[in-house]
């Protein structure tokens, strides 16, 4: 995620001081991403911001009266037992139960669907599979493959979902999974066609050989993937941080949870 502006960035940028900027992130007018202890924005939405926001440049200070001030961005989140921001997602997500929703969601919208940590690895199983995904997957390096997809929408910079190109040469998105204020991991959606599809046999053959695979594995599947007009992409696309901010909201819930049976907990020690 080398490519996300700093704070001093977006401060010259805005023309707004560091306090400011932290106000707006906290109040949701500024996207951005928690990158260790340092707050991170991407160019797009600085761009966006500053042909759309009435703060740009001039800051509204009838707005920025109503805005409450935030929590150190630097200190620590509040640690609730495990469920803290030290914590990786396959510890504070209820599986069995996010794997239900995502197999939902996938046949729904007919699309391939996973869920992976910040490291791209998946923490659920592939949620509607395509049969070119499950051809190239018997082994550890097909696997591999499909990972280093994944880590790269990690660090690609946008924080609104996009179609880009897998190593299947398929289109996929992500959604971005928070706890609080912290990137915990994404939404995937894949699988489907781009346009024209299917490749020609050299470009078949240029996959094979990029995936390690027999052309001719590839060949009999190559059909075997989701087709969706544009409309029925762009609405799929709407659906992507809709559906991670599902899984966001079932994080926030359940330490809320687990905070408020630590308290009893502590209370009935007494």
């Amino acid at each position: 995620m080398a490519d996300l502006l700093t704070t001093r960035q977006v401060q010259e940028m805005l023309h707004l001081d560091r306090t400011t900027i932290y106000r707006f992130v906290e109040n949701g007018q500024l996207p951005a991403v928690r990158v260790g202890k340092q707050w991170r924005f991407a160019q797009t939405d600085i761009d966006h911001l500053l042909h759309k926001a009435p703060w740009a440049g001039v800051p509204n200070r009838q707005t920025l009266a109503v805005i409450p001030t935030p929590p150190d961005p630097a200190a620590p989140l509040p640690t609730t037992g495990r469920h803290n921001h030290q914590a990786g997602l396959a510890d504070l997500l209820p599986l069995a139960c996010a794997q239900m929703i995502q197999d939902t969601f996938a046949e729904a919208l007919g699309v391939m669907m996973v869920i992976t940590d910040m490291q791209g690895q998946p923490i659920t199983q592939v949620s509607n599979a395509c049969g070119l995904y499950r051809a190239v997957i018997q082994d550890a390096e097909g696997v591999a493959h499909c990972v280093r997809t994944w880590q790269h929408l990690a660090g690609t910079p946008t924080l609104q979902p996009k179609f880009s190109a897998s190593e299947l040469g398929l289109l996929c998105a992500r959604g971005l999974i928070r706890a609080g204020n912290e990137l915990k991991g994404m939404v995937f959606i894949g699988g489907i066609a781009p346009s024209p599809w299917p490749p020609t046999p050299q470009e078949i053959n240029a996959l094979a050989a990029s995936l390690d695979v027999e052309p001719a594995s590839i060949t009999a599947n190559v059909n075997d993937v989701y087709r969706l007009d544009r409309p029925a992409q762009e609405r799929t696309l709407e659906f992507v941080q809709r559906i991670a901010d599902v899984f966001s909201h079932i994080l926030e819930d359940r330490q809320a949870l687990t905070g408020r049976l630590q308290a009893i907990g502590a209370l009935c020690a007494l």
